[in-house]
């Protein structure tokens, strides 16, 4: 019994000093090895391999220079590759007005690469404004588009909604041979629709796109009058339409022809 205990006790001792050599072995591996990382982390950090020295201008931008968005690059700290601030770059970026979003990548050892993707203004939204094919509001230099763009109106928040009808209703008019050119929709949520020919739709609050319909189906019958041409056609009726005329409108040539 006596030597049946004294194995017991000799393998107890064994285990345990086993076990504390295994961890002990363990610890002082992960030191070295997280030492040895600090140290190397410090040490590209100091040296020049460790700093920005290309910078790469991805994407196709239009209206947005590569000048301006090095210039906003430039804004952030790029002494150091791993201290830059990617989500800083990012945001400098994107402030550009033309610029929609951007993506901003670290590329060991010395190379930042920002893809840059653009606005595509698709119509002037309340005058000073420009709407993308998203519906978003954002803001940039007019001047620079080259494309003759609808022009939208209505109060805020309404921006999708107004782009979608606009599409929407555009398409119609285009598969009857007329061209939507703006559309307002007023603090009480009543639409207003222009065509290029100068007419001008009120349709109230409801039933848009019936009421839409109604105008192309009378259309052909209301542009028969030679001697005036239409002006306002109010739609806000459950059914019927009011038309206002206008003189019709006479050109230089053929006042002299007149003559």
């Amino acid at each position: 019994m006596a030597d049946i205990r004294e194995k017991l006790s000799g393998m107890k001792e064994q285990t345990n000093w086993s076990l504390l050599f295994g961890v002990s072995f363990f610890l002082v591996v992960l030191f070295f090895v997280v030492k040895l990382t600090l140290n190397f982390s410090d040490w590209l950090v100091r040296d020049k391999d460790a700093q920005l020295r290309q910078l790469q201008v991805l994407g196709e931008p239009k209206y947005t220079q590569e000048q301006a968005i090095i210039g906003a690059i430039k804004q952030a700290d790029l002494d150091s590759f791993f201290d830059l601030d990617v989500k800083q770059v990012q945001k400098l970026v994107t402030d550009l007005p033309w610029v929609a979003s951007a993506s901003v990548r670290k590329q060991w050892p010395d190379t930042l690469q920002v893809y840059v993707v653009e606005h595509e203004a698709v119509a002037f939204w309340n005058d000073d404004q420009l709407l993308n094919r998203k519906g978003e509001v954002f803001s940039a230099p007019q001047d620079q588009l080259g494309a003759e763009l609808p022009a939208l109106f209505g109060p805020e928040g309404s921006e999708i909604e107004a782009w979608q009808t606009f599409s929407r209703f555009h398409e119609l008019f285009a598969v009857n041979g007329l061209q939507l050119k703006s559309l307002a929709l007023s603090e009480r949520f009543a639409w207003q629709l222009w065509l290029d020919n100068g007419i001008r739709l009120n349709l109230g609050r409801d039933d848009k796109a019936q009421r839409v319909q109604r105008f192309i189906d009378v259309y052909p019958h209301l542009k028969k009058r030679q001697d005036v041409q239409v002006d306002v056609v109010d739609l806000r009726y459950d059914t019927g339409l009011a038309v206002q005329f206008k003189p019709l409108e006479v050109t230089e040539e053929e006042q002299k022809s007149k003559v």
